[in-house]
């Protein structure tokens, strides 16, 4: 924006110091700021028929009461006021709440105008406006702004009036006139007038657009200088790997590589054979088969005279994964190691003496592999499993151990590619979107906890057929305590059921690394039949013998979280289960146990529970790197995004945008971002 708009607000008249305070709590601290602060929603006061209008819709409507008004009062200072009201011979209720005061204003025969939420099934309106005869307003639009203190929506709305009146024509466009025109969008002067002071509904769906799309094109003007940066300035190791090792490799895998594995593996190893740093993302849903992916890659960069390091969030995983690749690994004398927290003394001094002079290629480890006195000789590949539970700085501090490694983030939580391509957008992204032959669905119900006998019953049909069971309790991220005492009660519970029949193991968080490490072979040998745990399973563990997992209290957990800990099950040749215990009193709640009875596709469950939860609860940690956007939803305008993100990519790879004036205000954006420096993104 121009200097004008870097104007501190004060500068706007009728704002004085003390309501310059007020605004800082809305982060409104510019008169940019100002203009740039949206309505969160808009008041429609256009009188309309009650038949068009969806229930729990906010409508205005103009009739006659019906009846005498009456107030009943409840708790401290509480009260409710009814009345019948004929709105075009349709009769409903009208309620206000705590507004006892109206009655004097409400008599038999009256005509008023009322402005509430329908109530379509109850026939009621909850009102928030009440005004006498019948008055239809010139703008029938009002904006309703977030405001914090003893700021009003009015207040703000009248600052914003005098901010436009002040400064309007100082307004500068940042989009080019090139790109107004080919997408038919107003100018920023234009379009902020229209969203802060609609004339109608499609002038302001026109002016909206217009916003949306800023956003996003300068949000991924970012990502896409940011990533062109980094190849630019970033030299990667033209690693030179010897294809017909790979394929040797590969060709004694105990089992053929899917269709989408063989390709992913061929867009990493041209990564890695390029000149360019990988900056790589690998989604495949559970039981995809990333890992083997990762160990290819990994195999090529150690045999071009490199290191590896993989690196996970917790240690039952780490584990897993030392075990996994050891196997598949070490018949070719490529040592494989684990560095976590349970790594101690002499141990954990050989392991970091090895690494240090490149006599171990591969390490695996948690955050136990980002402390200072962990150094490779030679790092090449840097590998992050269920990279979206670690920090951007815990990534970055793994990644500065070597000099330009190539990169390589996996997940096993399908991530829409609406939040993809948002939160990732400076990667190159690489998506397993097949499963292994023979793997069979898993079937899901839905059981209410009054079930749990008929539950138990399945589960011992199941033990009796030689399979094992999981049942897993919530974890309550405020509680550990009531989280480890949840597991330890359903644990006896389950040991005083099958008492004498089948031997019931306990998994928790506060277990030390070599109890998790005794229960979990326990199980993995079938000395325990069935393992009562918390989420610490969700990820990694591989039993293939175990085919039914009950998920207490379901209704807890996200669409995502459900689908991890499902495909712990399902990973042998046997038919397997999910039921979900769950009463959910929430529509949002039950909408989730139907989705996760209905599909077992990864990609589709996040799409939902991206509907569900919102893009902001999508990842939970804020540390993911989700945008805050004033004006755009990932969700709702994807379109929009996509658009954006082509747009960027073509202005940032042409000759032009950096040389020609017409994109100075763009250039000046992403240059006062600090990105072409390759400074994070904030």
């Amino acid at each position: 924006m121009n200097d004008a708009m870097n104007r501190p607000v004060t500068e706007v008249a009728g704002v004085g110091e003390e309501t310059a305070k007020q605004l800082q709590g809305l982060r409104i601290y510019t008169v940019g700021d100002l203009l740039e602060h949206f309505p969160f929603r808009y008041e429609d006061y256009k009188l309309k028929d009650l038949h068009e209008v969806k229930h729990e819709e906010r409508v205005t409507v103009n009739g006659a009461v019906q009846s005498e008004p009456t107030v009943r009062y409840f708790g401290k200072k509480k009260n409710r006021l009814s009345f019948r009201f004929l709105v075009n011979q349709i009769l409903i209720t009208v309620t206000f709440f705590n507004r006892a005061f109206l009655k004097s204003q409400i008599s038999v025969g009256s005509e008023l105008t009322i402005t509430g939420k329908w109530d379509q099934h109850r026939m009621t309106i909850t009102g928030s406006e009440l005004h006498k005869g019948r008055e239809e307003k010139e703008q029938t639009i009002s904006p309703i702004y977030s405001v914090s203190g003893k700021l009003t929506t009015k207040g703000i709305h009248k600052f914003i009036y005098q901010a436009m009146n002040q400064y309007g024509s100082e307004i500068d466009d940042i989009l080019p006139s090139e790109i107004l025109h080919m997408y038919k969008l107003p100018s920023k002067k234009e379009a902020l007038s229209r969203l802060h002071f609609p004339p109608n509904a499609e002038s302001m769906k026109h002016a909206r657009r217009r916003m949306v799309y800023e956003e996003f094109l300068l949000f991924q003007l970012k990502m896409q200088a940011f990533r062109k940066a980094n190849r630019d300035h970033t030299n990667g190791r033209a690693l030179q790997v010897p294809d017909y090792e790979i394929s040797v490799f590969i060709d004694n895998l105990p089992f053929p590589l899917t269709g989408a594995q063989r390709r992913v593996v061929h867009e990493i190893i041209t990564d890695i054979q390029s000149s360019y740093r990988m900056n790589r993302l690998l989604q495949g849903d559970v039981g995809s088969g990333k890992t083997v992916v990762a160990a290819i890659c990994m195999y090529a960069v150690i045999r071009a005279g490199y290191q590896a390091a993989l690196m996970v969030p917790t240690e039952i995983l780490a584990e897993q994964h030392v075990q996994s690749l050891k196997g598949i690994l070490e018949p070719y004398g490529i040592p494989v190691e684990l560095l976590s927290g349970s790594v101690k003394g002499k141990k954990r001094a050989e392991r970091l003496a090895l690494l240090e002079n490149g006599d171990l290629p591969l390490v695996v480890g948690t955050h136990a592999l980002i402390q200072d006195d962990v150094k490779f000789h030679k790092l090449g590949l840097v590998v992050t499993d269920e990279q979206h539970r670690f920090g951007v700085e815990q990534r970055r501090v793994l990644r500065d151990k070597g000099e330009n490694p190539d990169v390589l983030f996996m997940t096993a939580t399908p991530i829409p590619r609406t939040l993809a391509i948002s939160v990732f957008g400076d990667m190159d992204v690489s998506i397993i979107d097949e499963m292994p032959a023979g793997r069979k669905k898993i079937e899901t119900y839905w059981a209410k906890p009054d079930m749990l006998e008929r539950v138990l019953e399945f589960i011992e049909k199941e033990l009796r057929a030689g399979r094992q069971a999981y049942v897993i309790c919530p974890l309550i991220e405020e509680s550990e305590k009531l989280d480890v005492q949840n597991a330890i009660d359903v644990h006896m519970i389950l040991e005083q059921h099958y008492k004498g029949k089948w031997k019931v193991g306990l998994m928790h968080g506060r277990l030390h690394a070599s109890e998790k490490e005794a229960v979990m072979e326990s199980f993995s040998v079938n000395e325990t039949q069935i393992l009562v745990s918390t989420t610490v399973v969700e990820v990694g563990v591989n039993v293939p013998n175990a085919t039914i997992m009950v998920i207490y209290d379901a209704e807890r957990f996200g669409l995502a979280q459900l689908h991890q800990l499902r495909g712990r099950v399902g990973r042998g040749e046997a038919q397997s289960y999910c039921v979900l215990l769950a009463d959910p009193k929430s529509e949002v709640g039950k909408e989730r146990m139907k989705i996760m009875t209905e599909t077992n596709d990864g990609f589709v469950l996040s799409e939902r529970d991206l509907e569900l939860r919102g893009p902001g609860d999508f990842f939970g940690a804020k540390q993911s790197g989700l945008p805050d956007f004033k004006v755009a939803d990932v969700v709702h305008d994807y379109r929009a995004l996509e658009v954006a993100r082509q747009d960027a990519v073509k202005l940032v790879e042409s000759a032009e945008f950096w040389t020609e004036k017409r994109y100075e205000g763009l250039r000046r954006y992403i240059e006062e971002k600090g990105v072409l420096n390759g400074q994070k993104i904030d």
